[in-house]
């Protein structure tokens, strides 16, 4: 029998309970024993976002207690090291970006361990941070043995870095195809057309663009943004400003089990993000658990969403209200047109995005680290 390959993955992501799906697809692989580390909670511009128990098979999940909590580049773990010489890995999978501390400190907890390291980057900006970050993102491309990257261009943005390690592209988490589903019911025309955001309410996702574009749009279309942040009271005031806060919804952050059927209450996803110095979208996760759903989705060209919607959704050039109108407007009049999309996005999905896939690519990384074909 082939030993097991023992892995330990830290991941403040995994407090959600549908990104754990993925688990369930890594220990389906029969040579891989899972040990989980995630905090009681995450805080952020969202609130507290608290684990969400689930039943769980075949792995364990360990709740450790976290230090700056809400911190994105200071959080880390203070137990882990003595967690890893309990759960003794081959692996050690930090779900995190290299100039963060919690990735530093683990690639340190490690030091004295057999295990292999490996760290996780969305960066798709290749941006030159100040110190303490810079020497920690210098460190630990240094010290790990390998790098998992979300995008292309978050790979080239390392490369250019100097990093010459071991290597994949892989997204974070894809998809449960089995909790997002295709809507049974098809949506008839006259009775109404329901426009969906799901995010984070801050300047860089665009939702104001998606509140002016409704003043040009039929009375009967919705405007439902799902979400919480810093622009909340600033969203509110535009609407009230241009007197259309009876068409549209802005509710708060709904927890992650109850977004599959949310999901089906719109005719439309629309993810309108904008560039800033800073920052550009490194991916759009909302984009495949709607496609995933049947759901047509409209982006702008903002980062990686083109990528990611490939032909299967409409994409505008970010800031482009016209453009947004115009897409929107082809789908409002064109019900045929939404199942068509519709049926791409969910195709695009199951070739490209699933949890099994992206699990199964993940394993094969920890195969080639520990020695095994």
């Amino acid at each position: 029998m082939a030993r097991k390959i023992k892995v330990a993955l830290l991941s403040k992501a995994c407090v959600t309970g549908v990104y754990r799906s993925k688990l369930d697809e890594i220990i389906n692989h029969s040579d891989v024993n899972l040990t989980v580390i995630v905090p009681p909670e995450w805080r952020d511009e969202r609130g507290i976002l608290p684990f969400e128990a689930t039943d769980t098979t075949g792995y364990d999940i360990l709740v450790e207690p976290i230090a700056f909590n809400g911190s994105y580049h200071f959080h880390f773990y203070p137990r882990l090291r003595r967690r890893l010489f309990e759960i003794d890995p081959d692996v050690l999978h930090i779900d995190e970006e290299p100039y963060n501390l919690a990735t530093g400190h683990a690639i340190w907890a490690a030091r004295g361990h057999r295990c292999k390291t490996l760290f996780f980057s969305w960066q798709n900006i290749n941006k030159h941070y100040p110190w303490p970050f810079s020497a920690m993102e210098s460190s630990v491309m240094h010290h790990v043995d390998a790098a998992i990257f979300g995008t292309r261009s978050a790979s080239k943005v390392f490369e250019d870095k100097g990093y010459r390690g071991v290597s994949k592209v892989i997204p974070q988490f894809g998809v449960d195809t089995e909790v997002y589903r295709m809507r049974t019911n098809a949506k008839q025309m006259g009775s109404g057309f329901n426009i969906g955001f799901v995010g984070r309410l801050v300047h860089e996702k665009g939702v104001d663009i998606l509140i002016r574009v409704l003043t040009r749009m039929p009375k009967d279309v919705r405007l439902n943004v799902y979400g919480s942040g810093p622009e909340l009271a600033a969203l509110r005031d535009l609407t009230e400003s241009l007197q259309i806060q009876d068409r549209v919804l802005i509710a708060p952050w709904m927890s992650s089990d109850k977004i599959p059927a949310l999901l089906h209450t719109f005719d439309v996803l629309v993810l309108p993000s904008r560039s800033t110095p800073g920052w550009k979208e490194q991916f759009g996760r909302v984009l495949i658990e709607a496609m995933a759903s049947g759901v047509p989705v409209i982006g702008s060209s903002c980062g990686e969403i083109p990528h990611v919607i490939g032909d299967a959704g409409f994409v505008f050039q970010e800031n482009d209200l016209f453009a947004l109108e115009e897409a929107l407007m082809l789908l409002y009049s064109d019900i045929s047109l939404r199942s068509e999309l519709g049926q791409k996005g969910r195709k695009r999905v199951l070739t490209h995005f699933t949890q099994a896939s992206v699990a199964s690519r993940t394993v094969d990384l920890y195969r080639s680290l520990v020695g095994i074909s």
